[in-house]
């Protein structure tokens, strides 16, 4: 049976792979998703996961996507060093210390007003 005989609808298809069974006598079937990629640009695989046949007994382990969990963080990291640039940029949160606002300074004390 071909590839594009399995895929759904929206272009995806469910791959198992070959059972192999391991040193303890459990087999192992593992699971992956594969997209496909507008036609002649490839196919992406990703990882679902395993099915364990252990004594008789059927458990599902789900494929570690911490990576996915590690890029969110990233992103969440670089807009926040974004938005708290921009606002530095827009106003910093030393004194004003431009010519104009010194020189009234200057002038307020030597006059004996109050410089606000």
């Amino acid at each position: 049976m071909a590839f594009g005989d399995r895929t759904r609808a929206d272009g995806t298809a469910r791959i198992f792979g070959e059972p192999y069974e391991t040193a303890d006598g459990s087999t192992v079937i593992t699971a992956s998703s594969v997209h496909d990629l507008a036609g002649d640009c490839g196919y992406s695989v990703v990882p679902l996961g395993i099915f364990v046949i252990r004594g008789g007994e059927v458990t599902w382990k789900a494929a570690d996507t911490t990576s996915r969990a590690a890029l969110f963080g990233e992103l969440i990291g670089l807009v926040t060093g974004v938005i708290a640039t921009l606002a530095l940029l827009r106003r910093p949160p030393w004194p004003d210390l431009s010519a104009k606002v010194m020189t009234a300074k200057v002038t307020a004390l030597f006059s004996g007003r109050a410089a606000n």
